[in-house]
């Protein structure tokens, strides 16, 4: 359980701007790769009775107050922001399936408890409340759509299975991890406050399309990334060597995901060509 305990440890144990992103990437990517994996970021024991989902954690008792869209909350805005990028994150490296406990892709504010001796036998919390899910005036339908499109892009692209992720970026000065995989670009941006701009990455294309962001409003955030929009490679030096990559404005926490285009970047999509599709269960 090393990626659910991970995110556990950071979110409880570690302030927001001493994430290691080395620590992170070693966790997210620790597996041999002669096995199946699943990738999953929270465990079976921090969804029942006794445990703490990665939401609960980051909101605790303002998931009770303060997930109306009309609520303004730095504790809630903070708990979607960093919820919405440690499922990404996880999806994104996991390396043949992906798991979730039903209700927590939408931040479920309660455990499940079984009837039991313990708590008389009640039914009380063997459940999933998903009212709040649907509700249009809560901020829990923008988690359960995020969790949908993340699904949606994972599966077309074929990655799981098919591909392994390539690092490109560990920042701890600033918070930034970066990863390529099967012709998609993984920016995260963990920094608490700290927002960059014209941030350059080494990567091998013509260009980069934006396909979906963590800050979308459409996911809850705050849409400071334009959607759609198109990152052209440009030169620059590195060590002496003119290499080629994108520069990006990347808000603090806040991930974006970009497809790449034009030569280079058909080295990388041949790697899923033939892949075998995810089945619906």
């Amino acid at each position: 359980m090393g990626v659910p305990d991970c995110w556990e440890n950071l979110v409880t144990e570690v302030r927001d701007d001493n994430w290691s992103m080395g620590y992170l990437w070693h966790e997210l990517t620790n597996r041999r790769r002669d096995e199946r994996t699943i990738g999953y970021a929270e465990s079976h024991d921090q969804a029942i009775v006794g445990g703490k989902t990665i939401i609960f954690h980051l909101a605790d008792k303002e998931m009770y107050t303060h997930m109306r869209v009309c609520d303004e909350s730095l504790i809630i805005d903070r708990a979607m922001a960093l919820h919405k990028m440690a499922r990404l994150a996880t999806i994104a490296t996991a390396g043949d399936g992906y798991l979730n406990f039903i209700g927590n892709e939408f931040g479920h504010p309660e455990w499940v408890d079984f009837p039991r001796e313990g708590n008389n036998w009640s039914y009380r919390y063997a459940r999933r409340q998903w009212h709040l899910r649907d509700d249009p005036l809560l901020r829990y339908r923008f988690l359960a759509d995020f969790d949908r499109a993340m699904i949606r892009l994972i599966r077309k692209a074929g990655l799981l299975g098919a591909t392994q992720p390539r690092p490109l970026v560990v920042d701890e000065t600033n918070k930034i991890l970066g990863f390529e995989r099967g012709g998609y670009c993984f920016l995260f941006n963990f920094h608490p406050t700290r927002s960059v701009t014209d941030y350059f990455v080494e990567i091998p294309c013509e260009s980069c399309v934006l396909v979906m962001d963590t800050d979308e409003p459409r996911f809850g955030g705050h849409g400071r990334l334009a959607p759609a929009q198109v990152y052209h490679a440009v030169p620059c030096s590195k060590g002496g060597t003119m290499v080629m990559g994108i520069t990006v404005y990347l808000p603090a926490r806040t991930a974006l995901v970009a497809v790449l285009q034009g030569r280079g970047a058909a080295a990388h999509r041949l790697k899923i060509k033939g892949a075998p599709r995810n089945r619906r269960r």
